[in-house]
């Protein structure tokens, strides 16, 4: 297949999984039900391998910290987000919240999840206690889906790069009331520190399907 017609491909199938989530989430709300049905829709786009190739979303240069995001789709009022995000083995995260719903799913690599709970009652400010419920490992074929509150920490692991595609409700650029926490310290700040614009658009960003 040529790269025009990958190009083309990759288009129609970013913009026809993004409307039928936009009807998911209409029809549904954001609930954990709606969430695994959109779940359902970026695995089965995430399978489509071919589609997402690492010459053109290559991850950062061997044995360098951090992520390469490739702008996918965004709505005009910058809903319904989709991004690529390619890195190398050995990255990390803080846990952290996304104030909007998401959904990661991989099209090549693995990426450990662990999701936590708050137990206190936040009364006292800047401090917060979390307790690690599950690990989801994030791989072809198995991803995670957020709610808008629910905690979660990155680890990839493997010997090999990860691709995978991340849907937000709204886009990360728009979130400022992001939080992060520290489970030694029992400590909370916010993470808009950690943000990182996307490093490229791909040219099927503008969604046809939101008339952009």
């Amino acid at each position: 297949m040529s790269t025009t017609d990958i190009l083309a491909d990759r288009a129609i199938a970013v913009a026809d999984t993004i409307a039928r989530i936009r009807a998911i989430e209409a029809a549904q709300g954001v609930t954990r039900p709606s969430l695994a049905a959109i779940r359902t829709e970026m695995l089965a786009l995430a399978a489509r391998e071919n589609l997402f190739p690492s010459a053109e979303f290559p991850p950062p240069p061997p044995g360098e910290k951090g992520a390469r995001r490739y702008l996918l789709s965004e709505d005009p009022d910058g809903r319904f987000a989709m991004y690529l995000n390619a890195l190398n083995p050995g990255n990390e995260t803080k846990p952290h919240d996304h104030t909007t719903w998401a959904v990661v799913v991989a099209v090549d690599g693995q990426e450990l999840n662990r999701v936590f709970s708050r137990t206190d009652d936040g009364a006292i400010p800047g401090r917060a206690i979390l307790r690690q419920r599950e690990e989801i490992m994030v791989e072809p074929g198995r991803g995670i889906a957020l709610m808008p509150d629910d905690i979660h920490s990155i680890h990839t692991t493997g010997d090999r790069p990860t691709r995978h595609l991340h849907m937000y409700g709204l886009a990360l650029e728009k979130l400022d009331k992001r939080l992060g926490y520290d489970t030694q310290a029992e400590t909370v700040t916010p993470y808009n520190a950690a943000y990182m614009p996307p490093l490229a658009k791909s040219p099927q960003a503008k969604n046809p399907a939101a008339g952009r």
